[in-house]
């Protein structure tokens, strides 16, 4: 049992990394989240459309403060930060589920 919990723990100094590099990059000084920057294949264009209108609407928000405050060469104050605990990956659930429905369609479509 001791084991099985080590074994699933992730170790301090790798939690600190993935901390170090998060606020490292450039999306959280802007309130963007992972999800806002994914790279707009096909699939994850079908999966834009099928999101909740609120998260719809909160994404555009964030993607527009982005482009505003990029264009005028600022970030936001370190208050409004994305935290890496309030950054959930929202998206990926709906291109995982577009992603299935378009490989079954293949399938389909080679019979």
């Amino acid at each position: 049992m001791a084991a099985r919990r080590v074994v699933t723990e992730v170790p301090a100094w790798k939690r600190a990394l993935q901390r170090w590099a998060y606020y490292k990059s450039y999306f959280p000084s802007l309130g963007l989240m992972r999800d806002d920057c994914v790279y707009e294949t096909p699939d994850v264009k079908e999966a834009i459309k099928r999101l909740p209108p609120d998260i719809y609407d909160s994404r555009q928000f964030r993607i527009s403060r982005a482009m505003y405050l990029s264009n005028r060469k600022e970030i936001l104050p370190r208050e409004e930060w994305t935290q890496m605990e309030q950054d959930v990956r929202y998206l990926t659930p709906y291109i995982k589920e577009v992603e299935r429905e378009r490989l079954e369609r293949e399938e389909w479509d080679k019979k």
